[in-house]
């Protein structure tokens, strides 16, 4: 396979250059002239003295609407939605995880966030020990490591039960900012990102 395609770079090559030979040994093309001008003749006539240009006052540019300015919506939780519980998502909570919101995920489920200021191999121990599970590093940059709490179903679910860690000090960075303005801490090196199952029907979430 390699000799076969070597051997067809090598005739492409080739014809690439009989051709670029080719073109160079053909003589140039003559531009045509334009015929001279006759004595007298309006070719040779004096151009007409140029029309003077009107001033004219400066009419002020219409100012230009700018387009709305774009706000970032801060998770729902962060201000009207209470936090929800062990028994809600049927997994233990950090202790000392901050709950920062959550968002929609589609199909009934939500993903709810935490930040803790512990570390993210610390947060990688403590829910290997909670969850019996050694859990697995689907990412290395971002550091992210993932524990599934449940079976995921195609047809009723958006996203697979699971608590996933995410180190946010990567690359240099403060942290997950602080959805709460003026309130410590200003950022949260890890976070917790816990997705349960749909909610039943006839059952309380």
């Amino acid at each position: 396979m390699f000799r076969v395609r070597e051997a067809i770079g090598v005739a492409v090559f080739v014809a690439a250059l009989a051709w670029a030979a080719s073109a160079l040994a053909q003589p140039p093309v003559a531009k045509p002239q334009p015929p001279p001008a006759v004595p007298g003749s309006a070719a040779t006539a004096a151009p007409p003295p140029a029309a003077r240009p009107v001033t004219r006052p400066a009419t002020p540019a219409a100012p230009q609407a700018q387009p709305p300015a774009t706000r970032v919506q801060p998770p729902a939780g962060s201000s009207t939605e209470p936090a929800p519980t062990d028994a809600m998502l049927g997994v233990r909570i950090y202790p000392a995880a901050r709950y920062l919101g959550s968002y929609d995920a589609g199909k009934g489920q939500r993903y709810y966030l935490f930040g803790t200021l512990q570390p993210f191999a610390e947060m990688v121990s403590y829910y290997r020990t909670e969850l019996r599970d050694k859990g697995e590093l689907v990412f290395d940059t971002p550091p992210t490591h993932m524990f599934d709490v449940g079976k995921f179903r195609e047809d009723t679910m958006a996203f697979p039960p699971s608590v996933t860690i995410k180190d946010y000090t990567w690359n240099g960075s403060p942290g997950y900012a602080n959805p709460k303005p003026g309130t410590a801490p200003t950022a949260f090196p890890t976070v917790i990102q816990i997705v349960a199952p749909p909610a039943q029907p006839g059952s309380i979430r």
